[in-house]
């Protein structure tokens, strides 16, 4: 299942608004003999963050309700006096549920570099769960209700629309109040390998058809080998239960 390009360009959106965005603009100290920044450095970043956050979300088509809060340092840290601190996104980091923001000092007594725990989260449209869920069940529109989650809570996406889920099955146990996520769902199986199918082609105004017996597994959707009754094997895409589409 591709992940929804609404929750795509969230991501694409904050990301980079976080990497490519201004420093804080008053440059703050950090005291020689704390184990933390100083207060107002913290409340500083913590506009930042929010401000790039915001102006990212302000252009996204996604729905979202951003909240983004900020940790504690390590407190065994003893860092030297700076005059400026500049926040960064680290090298891979994802801006994107539990995280890190990179501090490094750029005047100062000494060059450090230190990174600060950051939880971004992303409230939007989901589908809850009503009750809980045996894994290998198929999910009906009764299941899940609409309502707000956070879509930053787990790094599978969530699942925006119901077509996404309703006929799916359960790919494990899930709890009542889950939003929905596309690691949770997957298609149905439509038939066993063994099993008498009809294999079409069609063309510019011409479809033939055949019988065919499949080798593998079918999902609809999905790729599957059948054998055509001259023996040939041949990879075709499932349409539904007793039905392969072959490529021309």
């Amino acid at each position: 299942m591709r992940p929804s390009p609404l929750l795509a360009a969230a991501v694409c959106a904050i990301a980079l608004a976080l990497a490519l965005g201004p420093a804080p603009a008053r440059s703050q100290q950090v005291p020689s003999d704390g184990a933390e920044v100083t207060p107002e450095f913290i409340a500083s970043t913590q506009h930042w963050l929010d401000d790039a956050v915001s102006k990212a979300q302000s252009a996204n088509p996604a729905p979202l309700r951003m909240e983004v809060a900020i940790g504690a340092l390590d407190a065994r840290l003893r860092l030297a006096p700076c005059t400026n601190v500049e926040p960064y996104v680290p090298v891979g980091a994802r801006l994107w549920g539990r995280t890190r923001l990179g501090l490094r000092c750029t005047q100062g007594g000494g060059r450090w570099n230190v990174f600060l725990p950051v939880t971004v989260k992303a409230f939007g449209p989901a589908w809850v769960l009503r009750d809980n869920v045996v894994a290998g069940s198929v999910l009906t529109a009764a299941d899940a209700v609409q309502a707000e989650a956070d879509w930053a809570a787990e790094p599978s996406p969530v699942v925006v629309e119901a077509a996404q889920w309703v006929g799916q099955v359960a790919s494990r146990s899930l709890v009542a109040g889950q939003p929905l996520r596309q690691s949770m769902v997957k298609a149905a199986q439509a038939f066993a390998a063994g099993t008498p199918v009809r294999v079409v082609a069609q063309g510019p105004g011409f479809e033939i058809s055949s019988d065919a017996e499949a080798i593998t597994p079918g999902v609809v959707g999905q790729p599957v080998r059948v054998r055509m009754e001259n023996g040939r094997i041949a990879n075709g895409i499932v349409v539904d239960l007793r039905t392969v589409r072959l490529p021309m």
